[in-house]
């Protein structure tokens, strides 16, 4: 793994507050990608960034966009983009909630061809769970502008949070499980941070892949 500089910042963000009402404006995708039309890799909720540079590295021939509603993370991780000078990564600071359709419709058709959400704010409380990511709305989405063969990773330690991860996703028609069960290992190369410190822990990890159909 890249090491990452520590960041001082909170770890729960409110979607719902004014800050995070405004959509954000996409970049011009041939600026901010050396080869712009190669398969693009979405990662829902980047924190640090160490999962998609590392991924970034190692997969060269794919882009990467993580999107992460703590702003200083995405500065931090943006400052490590230049400095390893990655020409396929680029991080953006929004709420998925208003801009996830934006940037996605901004794309050029037939790139996105993987998603990952992995180990998302749980937020506990019965009047919190409104503030989760993976709702109805995201998962249309992800359905309109993924390619037929796309995949979605899911993940979290929470086995509530995964399950509702879980049936956002069964009950979208354009999505097929893969698999019944949990999946015992990450089909990805690379870990995150959190996944790490969890195995490390012997607590389990509750993990899903959906493909995308006609």
């Amino acid at each position: 793994m890249i090491p990452l500089p520590k960041v001082r910042v909170r770890q729960h963000v409110n979607p719902l507050s004014k800050k995070y009402l405004t959509p954000v404006t996409p970049p011009p995708w041939d600026k901010v990608y050396h080869q712009p039309m190669q398969p693009l890799h979405l990662d829902i909720g980047s924190a640090k960034g160490e999962f998609l540079l590392e991924m970034a590295t190692q997969q060269p021939n794919w882009n990467f966009l993580g999107l992460e509603i703590r702003e200083p993370l995405v500065e931090k991780a943006q400052e490590l983009v230049a400095e390893l000078g990655l020409d396929n990564l680029h991080f953006i600071f929004c709420n998925v909630d208003n801009s996830l359709a934006p940037i996605l419709a901004s794309l050029p058709q037939g790139l996105l061809k993987r998603v990952t959400i992995q180990f998302p704010d749980p937020w506990f409380k019965k009047r919190h769970a409104k503030r989760r990511v993976v709702k109805p709305e995201l998962v249309n989405t992800l359905a309109k502008y993924l390619v037929k063969g796309g995949k979605v990773f899911i993940q979290s330690d929470v086995e509530a949070v995964a399950q509702e991860m879980s049936d956002r996703f069964t009950e979208n028609p354009a999505f097929q499980r893969q698999g019944t069960e949990w999946l015992a290992t990450n089909p990805l190369p690379v870990p995150t941070e959190r996944e790490t410190y969890t195995i490390a822990c012997k607590q389990p990890v509750y993990r899903a892949l959906f493909v995308i159909g006609n």
